[in-house]
C-alpha cells in the first residue's frame, strides 16, 4: 500500500549536493495538511508529469489549496480534501558552489602554426549558483532527466568544455603562446557559457583556465625539436662529426696495418684510413653544396666485425655509426642492430679489463 508522507524535508543536504529528490525513487503520496520543511539556502520544487509546479522557499509550509494552486489545477478536485496525490519534491541547494573542476576527458586536436596538429589537455575551475529553482528543475530534471548531483555537474562541465573547444579552434596562436591568453580564454568561456547556464536557472559566476598542456606524444615531439635546435648549425655539426670519423678511421687503419707489419703494414693502414676519410669528406662536401643528405658511398655500410680490437676502437666505430645515420648512409634499423652488437662487445671487453 503506498506510503503517505505527512512531513517532507531534506536535513542531510551537503555542500556538494545540487539537488535532492524526495522520495529518492518513484513518486511520493502527499495530501493536504502535510508539512514541508525547507531550510535556509534551500528551495522545494513540486514536480509532476515532467513539469515543475509550485516552489516553496525557506520555512515550514502546510500543503493547502491556497499555497499549491498550480498543483491543484493540474490534479483537479481532490475529492474529500484528504485524498493523497502523487508528486515529487526536489530540494534545490541555493548556496554558491565555488572551485568546481572541469576539463577534457581525452586529448583534443589543436592546429599549431609551427608544430602542425598537436593534441592538448585543458583543465580549469568555475563557480556557479542556482538562481531560479523552477527553471533549473524544469530544464535539468524535466528535459535532461538528471536528478543526481554528479550527473548534473558532468552535464554542466561538458557545456564548459564545449565552449572552450570553440575558442581554441578560433585561436590563431601557437601552443607556446596559449599560457599568455589564459585570462582572455577564461573570460571568453564565461561569456559564451553564461547564456547556456542562465537558460537552466544557473548563474555562472567565475571561470578560470588552470592549464593547457600537450599529451605525452606531443611532449616527446617538442623535446626532439628542442634538441635539434640546441645543435644549432646542422652543417657545422656534420663537419664536426666528419672530422671525428676521419680521425677514428685513420687510427683504426693504423692499428690494422700494425698487425700485418711494422713498416709497409702501417703505411697500408694509414692509406685505408685516409681513403675512408676522403670518402666521408667527399660525401659531406656534396651535402654542403646541395643542401641535401650525402649519398651513400660505394663501401660496405657495416664495418668489418674483425676490425675493432680494443674498447677505444669500438667507441670510435660507434661514433662513425652515429655520423653515418645522421648523413643518411645507413638505415635506422641497420644502425640499431650494429650499435647493439658493438655495444655488447664493448661491455665484454671492459668487463675483462682489456
Amino acid at each position: 500500500m503506498p506510503r503517505v508522507f505527512d512531513v517532507v524535508e531534506a536535513p542531510d543536504m551537503g555542500p556538494n549536493d545540487l539537488v535532492l529528490r524526495f522520495p529518492p525513487r518513484g513518486a511520493g503520496d502527499f495530501r493536504l495538511g502535510s508539512q514541508v520543511i525547507v531550510r535556509e539556502s534551500q528551495a522545494a520544487v513540486f514536480f509532476r508529469d515532467g513539469k515543475a509546479l509550485d516552489v516553496f522557499g525557506p520555512g515550514r509550509h502546510t500543503i493547502t489549496t491556497a499555497n499549491i494552486p498550480l498543483l491543484v489545477n493540474v490534479l483537479g478536485a481532490l475529492f474529500d480534501g484528504r485524498s493523497p496525490f502523487t508528486a515529487e519534491i526536489y530540494f534545490v541547494n541555493l548556496r554558491e558552489f565555488p572551485d568546481r573542476k572541469f576539463g577534457t576527458d581525452q586529448p583534443i586536436p589543436f592546429r599549431d602554426p609551427d608544430l602542425g596538429i598537436v593534441r592538448l589537455r585543458a583543465r580549469g575551475v568555475y563557480a556557479m549558483q542556482i538562481e531560479d529553482p523552477r527553471l533549473f528543475v524544469e530544464n535539468i530534471v524535466g528535459q535532461q532527466g538528471l536528478y543526481e548531483s554528479s550527473r548534473i555537474e558532468e552535464y554542466l562541465r561538458r557545456t564548459l568544455v564545449s565552449r572552450l573547444l570553440d575558442l581554441l579552434g578560433e585561436t590563431r596562436v601557437g601552443l607556446f603562446d596559449l599560457p599568455a591568453l589564459y585570462d582572455e580564454l577564461s573570460a571568453g568561456v564565461r561569456v559564451r557559457a553564461s547564456e547556456d547556464f542562465t537558460r537552466r536557472g544557473v548563474r555562472l559566476k567565475e571561470v578560470r583556465i588552470v592549464a593547457i598542456t600537450p599529451d605525452e606524444e606531443t611532449e616527446r615531439a617538442i623535446s626532439e625539436r628542442a634538441a635539434m635546435g640546441a645543435i644549432g648549425d646542422m652543417n657545422k655539426y656534420l663537419q664536426w662529426k666528419a672530422a671525428r670519423a676521419m680521425e677514428a678511421a685513420a687510427q683504426a687503419g693504423g692499428e690494422a696495418g700494425a698487425g700485418a707489419g711494422a713498416g709497409l703494414g702501417l703505411g697500408a693502414g694509414m692509406g685505408m684510413g685516409m681513403g675512408m676519410a676522403q670518402m666521408i669528406a667527399s660525401a659531406l662536401g656534396g651535402a654542403m653544396q646541395t643542401g641535401q643528405a650525402p649519398s651513400t658511398p660505394q663501401q660496405p655500410s657495416a664495418p668489418s666485425p674483425e676490425a675493432p680490437k680494443t674498447p677505444e676502437a669500438i667507441r670510435e666505430l660507434l661514433d662513425r655509426l652515429d655520423m653515418q645515420l645522421a648523413m643518411g648512409q645507413i638505415s635506422e634499423a641497420t644502425y640499431n642492430r650494429l650499435v647493439e652488437k658493438w655495444q655488447k662487445r664493448l661491455e665484454e671487453l671492459e668487463g675483462k679489463g682489456e
